[in-house]
């Protein structure tokens, strides 16, 4: 008895630890696996020297993209909620290592054209994000309600339930609308930037793997500054805003309309 005590008191905390981890996602761990390990691992360990940690640019690719994949699945496994942003994510991870390493060639150089389908492959990602999330607005899952509007977040029962009694059902119907074409609009300006900073860091990168690699080193850390930063303004101007118009629509405060965290 004073065994089976012992084992629950020792587990709880690891269930208790688990559980917290599945329902919380650490954006500084995010940023880490995501961006400057594979920096790390581009920029020093992909190179042709004579440290123990040069492993090469083929292999320095491989483990550059491996981790972001390796985080990926085992965040999926954690939440057991297969994602399609998650899985589209992970898919352009291995895009990234597959064009890079299919562009490289035997003499050490790399295919001039690998920039350019590097490039249409950073574009099409947020586009593919964008006109799904455009698309998804005339479905039954709008998923606005994912990135946006989220049920985690919002106390979405008792604002539809102010609407319907207001009869505001019209401007809300246009909100949602409307916070679903300001975020697949952010998506389609990230494309365009992805492409064009791609196409900057990359072309003329390929008289050798190793400049190559360091052009897709960099890429990752500029398209986070230039492109994630800006992309998370947008994302929270457009919260801002769709709390905004919703505390019109209902005559509801904040503590009302959003729940408690």
């Amino acid at each position: 008895m004073a065994n089976t005590l012992t084992r629950d008191s020792l587990n709880r905390p690891t269930l208790q630890a688990f559980m917290k981890q599945k329902q919380q996602d650490n954006p500084l761990a995010n940023i880490m696996w995501n961006v400057l390990i594979p920096i790390v691992a581009l920029s020093f360990l992909g190179k042709n020297g004579d440290k123990f940690y040069h492993v090469g640019p083929v292999l320095g690719m491989l483990i550059a993209v491996s981790l972001p994949v390796i985080y990926g699945v085992r965040h999926l496994i954690i939440n057991k909620k297969p994602n399609f942003f998650s899985i589209l994510g992970i898919v352009s991870i291995l895009l990234t290592g597959g064009i890079a390493i299919m562009a490289y060639q035997d003499n050490g150089t790399v295919d001039e054209q690998a920039p350019f389908w590097f490039a249409m492959k950073e574009a099409a990602i947020p586009f593919v994000f964008g006109l799904t999330i455009l698309i998804s607005h005339w479905t039954k899952t709008p998923l606005v309600r994912v990135f946006l509007y989220n049920p985690d977040f919002f106390n979405i029962p008792a604002i539809e339930k102010r609407i319907k009694a207001n009869n505001a059902g019209q401007g809300y119907k246009k909100l949602i609308l409307s916070g679903t074409l300001l975020l697949a609009g952010s998506f389609f300006i990230s494309m365009v930037m992805n492409y064009f900073l791609a196409m900057y860091f990359l072309n003329g990168n390929t008289g050798s793997q190793e400049d190559f690699n360091d052009g897709v080193a960099k890429l990752t850390g500029w398209g986070f500054a230039v492109i994630g930063i800006p992309m998370m303004v947008i994302l929270m101007v457009t919260m801002w805003r769709f709390v905004s118009k919703l505390k019109l629509l209902t005559g509801m405060e904040n503590e009302e309309i959003l729940l408690p965290r």
